[in-house]
């Protein structure tokens, strides 16, 4: 499930999530954003019983990227139980990203 989340909700989507939850750094104006975002959609369809995705735009939720050290985009978080598993920046392929994730999904 890909969810849009902001400073008023993300803790209680994110951080308090029963399940693993890749969050979607990426700002609108972001043209590698732009090419991620059909990947992350991907994934979500694929993962949809496994995990969520909550994106974030850091034009409007700043203080959430600054809270994760965010300085570039796009860049995807993986947060499970509460915590900081693995990030990743930039564009990467499907396969790439889904196996380096999978270790982190099967801890």
């Amino acid at each position: 499930m890909i969810k849009s989340v902001n400073s008023k909700d993300f803790e209680n989507e994110v951080v308090d999530s029963s399940r693993p939850v890749i969050v979607d750094f990426f700002a609108p104006w972001c043209s590698p954003c732009k090419m991620l975002a059909p990947v992350i959609d991907e994934i979500g369809a694929e993962f949809e019983n496994t995990l969520d995705i909550a994106k974030v735009n850091i034009d409007t939720d700043a203080e959430i990227a600054d809270y994760y050290s965010v300085s570039s985009v796009p860049t995807l978080i993986l947060i499970k139980d509460g915590k900081e598993k693995v990030r990743f920046s930039g564009v990467m392929p499907k396969d790439s990203l889904v196996s380096k994730m999978m270790e982190y999904l099967n801890e």
